[in-house]
């Protein structure tokens, strides 16, 4: 480099700090820049460094056509701005869940080559590890090797080690990011999210705490105070509005009615916005009310549903407001000219009924049994029992939404309609569950203003892009171990309305699986389900299946999938379509166990028996569970008493033994049977003997330990209430 140009950077950096605000660059920082100048002379002085900022923006279970620039009516002023003076792909994809969807956002690869092909937990093989892998890096990780500055704020979610003094390998501060704030585990209250950290020491919330607020807070923060010449990356994932559906008041207030005329109103409504604005083609037809959505006049509880839907848009304005708050610090810090943005959602809509179904709970008995929480005290409940002053969360059927003391989310009828045009929600991989709004916003370099994208493009290409403009050198080897090379394709031609070549886009999750090359699309639901062909450019709505029509095409795109299948980690499927569980009818279980889904009993509607000698037990804690808040048992002991606690579809109920468990060694034996009759014996002696409502209705989600209860407590207790022990059982299904 010339020293004439060399000199005309640096100067023009000087004046630019000197036009900006006295906040973000005084005098002296100046002076003493100046005074290196004339010292060292212009030749030994850097390069100014004119890569972007990148900042990757992310909501949390919201639908394709939630916000104003995909056909929404909620206000979301920022995004509208973003998508006004930047581009929107009409056809960027997720992988349908969240876990999945993090994973392969944060590597650039495929899920199942990431170790996150379905959940947090493992299942005994490479692409279901439920951890983020060391064969990847992460986008903080392959940018900082480049110099960048990396800060990230709100939701991790891709490690099972959420525990404030358990295993911080695989945080964020340990995955390339210079600073952290947010939630390492998947879900929570708003108001008090379980795993709050900052870098890596877990908080409790202070006074007047909104999480959406507090992502928000850090992202300006750390925009404000980057001092380096070099630029920035931010992850900004935001939870909302993923349930529970919690907001503020006068967020609540502003959609009051809003939705008074249903869902089938207003899924009308968004199709007719999505056609006039050119998102959707003239040719798609909407899809059909999913079947199991009453029509809207017949819906018995509309002040209830309508509630629901409220609170779920005041979640996604106030997210936008945030988002607004961000652009500014950026404006502020003469920086949005050289920053992509770029904001997209994890999957579609959620048609989950996570705390919106049966009776309301708790009962008042069980709400005076519950005590409040200590100041400072960590909160470890995805689903909290009380908020912080004391007053019992609710759940069930008809519990209005919003405040921090109820849990409950905004239902299918809704989602349906937040995935409009689309079919199906979040987990399937149709389009409503893996279409994703992207916007991307760059005025030092993106000139189209306001216009649609609409090639396919895939969340394995935002690491690729960040690759490209932050001219980082992607390794084959990191920190001694082999890196799997990156899937995605840089989406800077698309930014310029250029082309990108490739072969295909693939998808699995939970057996539901497709493929993408050019406008055929061939997808399933379930590892055995049939195969489906539509073609994309004429039936993006997938209602006009080809599949009987043109049999050689399906074949030809099923094997390009089961090769990559093949390569990318994704077989085998069967732990996900046969039930997730293991066959064996009988089981030696230790203290320390951890039995995924895959591998725990199948309990469901079954007898089963427990049985085996436990060593010492001085203290209280889990014996034995298998499940969480929604479907389980456990067997503890609290209170040096006995206790038996069944959860069906959320529901607790606990049998307790009328005397103390003697100290020391014992023999144990539990009889659980299907029709919900209890016997539970200790040295040959009856303890516990009762009856519960009856069988597990489904092989719970969240596995099976001995010795504590990890992912999410089943009984009245906080997780994982370990218990010292040493001893063994045999659990038989009959």
């Amino acid at each position: 480099m010339t020293y004439l140009l060399q000199f005309t950077r640096w100067l023009g950096f000087l004046l630019a700090m000197l036009q900006s605000p006295p906040k973000y660059h005084d005098v002296q920082r100046i002076r003493w820049i100046v005074l290196l100048a004339m010292i060292s002379g212009v030749n030994s002085l850097p390069a100014f460094d004119d890569r972007p900022n990148i900042i990757v923006m992310m909501a949390d279970d919201m639908g394709f056509s939630d916000i104003g620039p995909y056909g929404g009516e909620i206000h979301t002023p920022a995004l509208d701005d973003l998508a006004k003076n930047g581009v929107r792909f009409s056809q960027f994809y997720n992988t349908g869940r969240c876990c999945p969807t993090r994973a392969s956002l944060l590597s650039g690869l495929y899920a199942h080559q990431a170790g996150v092909g379905w959940m947090m937990s493992d299942n005994g093989h490479d692409g279901y590890r439920g951890e983020l892998n060391r064969k990847c890096m992460t986008m903080a990780e392959v940018l900082k090797t480049a110099g960048y500055s990396t800060y990230m704020s709100g939701k991790w979610h891709v490690t099972k080690d959420v525990r404030p003094d358990g295993d911080q390998s695989n945080w964020p501060r340990q995955r390339g990011f210079d600073r952290f704030f947010g939630t390492i585990h998947g879900a929570g209250s708003f108001f008090d999210p379980n795993s709050l950290t900052v870098d890596n020491k877990q908080i409790a919330p202070g006074d007047n705490f909104y999480y959406t607020d507090a992502i928000s807070d850090y992202a300006v923060k750390y925009i404000e105070e980057h001092r380096s010449n070099n630029p920035f990356f931010m992850y900004v994932a935001y939870t909302a509005p993923h349930w529970p559906m919690h907001a503020l008041p006068e967020d609540i207030q502003r959609y009051k009615d809003r939705y008074e005329s249903g869902w089938d109103a207003l899924r009308g409504e968004r199709f007719a916005r999505q056609k006039k604005m050119g998102l959707i083609d003239q040719r798609w037809a909407i899809t059909d009310r999913d079947e199991n959505v009453p029509v809207w006049p017949t819906e018995k509880n509309k002040d209830w549903q309508e509630r629901r839907m409220e609170v779920y848009a005041a979640m996604v304005d106030r997210m936008d407001f945030g988002i607004g708050r961000i652009i500014e610090e950026l404006k502020k810090t003469d920086q949005l000219d050289n920053t992509l943005v770029l904001f997209l959602a994890d999957n579609g809509g959620c048609a989950e009924e996570y705390g919106s179904s049966g009776p309301k709970r708790p009962t008042l008995e069980q709400a005076k049994k519950l005590k409040p929480m200590l100041e400072g005290e960590l909160q470890t409940r995805m689903q909290p029992l009380i908020t912080r002053d004391g007053t019992a969360v609710k759940t069930g059927f008809g519990v209005m939404p919003g405040p921090a003391d109820t849990y409950v989310a905004y239902g299918k009828g809704w989602a349906n309609a937040s995935n409009t045009p689309f079919r199906m929600y979040k987990h399937w991989v149709h389009e409503g569950g893996i279409s994703s709004p992207l916007i991307a916003h760059w005025p030092k370099q993106i000139t189209r203003k306001g216009e649609f994208e609409r090639q396919p493009t895939h969340l394995i290409d935002i690491m690729a892009t960040c690759v490209d403009l932050g001219k980082a050198d992607y390794p084959k080897e990191f920190n001694g171990q082999p890196i799997t090379p990156l899937e995605g394709k840089s989406l800077r031609p698309a930014f310029a309305g250029t082309q990108i070549q490739r072969d295909a886009l693939f998808w699995e999750h939970e057996g539901n699986r497709a493929i993408r090359v050019g406008k055929w699309k061939l997808v399933a639901k379930g590892g055995k389900g049939p195969w489906e062909l539509y073609d994309m450019d004429k039936d993006r709505t997938e209602l006009d299946d080809l599949a009987a029509k043109m049999p050689e095409k399906v074949e030809g795109l099923a094997a390009k999938w089961d090769a990559w299948a093949k390569r990318a980690n994704v077989y085998p499927l069967t732990p996900y379509y046969a039930k997730r569980t293991s066959k064996k009818k009988s089981f030696q279980l230790k203290v320390g166990d951890d039995l995924p889904k895959a591998r725990a009993p199948n309990i469901a509607n079954r007898t089963f028996v427990v049985s085996g000698k436990v060593d010492a037990l001085t203290d209280d804690g889990v014996l034995l569970a298998q499940g969480g808040t929604a479907h389980g048992y456990s067997l503890y002991l609290k209170d040096r008493k006995l206790h038996f606690s069944i959860r069906r579809s959320g529901k607790l109920e606990t049998l307790t033994s009328t005397k103390p468990v003697p100290s020391g060694a014992i023999q144990l034996k539990m009889t659980y049977e299907r029709n919900g009759n209890v016997v539970i014996l200790v040295n040959n002696e009856s303890y516990v003997s009762g009856k519960v409502a009856g069988g597990l209705l489904e092989v719970p989600q969240d596995g099976l330990q001995v010795g504590e209860d990890r992912n999410g407590a089943v009984g009245d207790y906080e997780e994982p209430f370990s218990l010292k022990m040493t001893g063994s059982f045999k659990l038989d299904l009959k």
